[in-house]
């Protein structure tokens, strides 16, 4: 069973920053493609941002486009998502996912428990 840890997150004003990391406890991630997702109080989970195994190609949601940047480090098994000029909007629950496969987006399989991001105005 892979378990998936999710930290960084907290309190921030606007405009403000946090880096989100991702590891896993159990299992690996460093072969895996990996995704960032969110979910604000009474909305749908969203996309955040994703990136391949190597880290060469990623893909962000429009809103958080030139704000946000996903990377990961393999040695040690983890993946980051920097937040730069946070907004109140980017206010939610983190949620990092694993991928099925190395470069494919399509498929995923396990969830972290997430890590609350809040913004204030």
């Amino acid at each position: 069973q892979v378990q998936l840890e999710e930290s960084g997150g907290g309190l921030v004003q606007t405009g403000g920053s946090l880096r989100l990391s991702c590891a896993a406890s159990r299992g690996t991630l460093s072969n895996r493609a990996m995704g960032w997702f969110r979910q604000a109080p009474g909305k749908e989970r969203e996309f955040v941002a994703r990136i391949d195994w190597s880290g060469t190609r990623t893909s962000y949601a429009d809103s958080v486009k030139g704000r946000f940047t996903i990377s990961r480090d393999n040695a040690k098994n983890t993946v980051y998502l920097q937040m730069n000029n946070l907004k109140p909007e980017d206010t939610a629950v983190y949620l990092c996912r694993r991928g099925l496969y190395g470069s494919s987006w399509q498929s995923w399989d396990y969830w972290g428990q997430g890590t609350q991001v809040t913004v204030s105005s």
